[in-house]
C-alpha cells in the first residue's frame, strides 16, 4: 500500500487496532476516531469549534483548537510537537502523522498498525503528500 516505505526507514510497532484512527493518533489519543462527518455506524469525535467537513480548513480547525498552529518546516524543534496532514492533489484531507521526540514520525495506518517512519515514506496513491504542517509547545512531564 505505501511504496515509499521500502525506500525509508520504518518499523511496525503495534496490532492491528480499529478503536482509533490516524487523527486521534495524531494528537495522542487511541479510544476513539475523530473524523468530521462520521460514518453513522462509527462512532467518532470531532472539535466543536472546527466545521464538520473534510477540508484542510476544518482540519485546521481542530488542529487549531488543540494548541497547534501552522509552521513552515517538518524539521525538529525542541520544546514543540509536530503534526503532518497529508492530502491528495485537490487539498482532501486523507491522514495525519504525529513527529516523535527523535524527529521520526508515528501513524496509525487506517485499522491497520501504528509504524515510525520518515514523513515521506506515506507519501503515494492512498495519502497524497504532505500538506500541512502544525506545531504547539511539548507539554512538560
Amino acid at each position: 500500500r505505501f511504496p515509499n516505505l521500502k525506500h525509508t526507514s520504518y518499523q511496525v510497532e503495534s496490532p492491528c487496532d480499529k478503536s482509533y484512527n490516524c487523527i486521534a493518533w495524531s494528537v495522542g489519543e487511541n479510544t476513539r476516531d475523530w473524523w468530521p462527518q462520521p460514518d453513522p455506524r462509527v462512532p467518532s469525535y470531532w472539535p466543536e469549534e472546527a466545521p464538520q467537513q473534510v477540508t484542510m480548513f476544518a482540519f485546521k480547525e481542530a488542529y487549531r483548537s488543540l494548541g497547534f498552529e501552522e509552521c513552515d518546516s517538518p524539521q525538529l524543534e525542541e520544546g514543540f510537537e509536530k503534526v503532518a496532514i497529508y492530502a491528495t492533489d485537490h487539498g482532501k484531507p486523507t491522514h495525519a502523522a504525529r513527529q516523535l521526540e527523535d524527529g521520526m514520525w508515528t501513524s496509525k495506518c487506517g485499522d491497520f498498525e501504528d509504524m515510525r517512519h520518515e514523513l515521506d515514506g506515506l507519501e503515494g496513491e492512498v495519502y497524497g503528500s504532505v500538506s500541512c504542517i502544525m506545531k504547539r509547545p511539548r507539554e512538560r512531564e
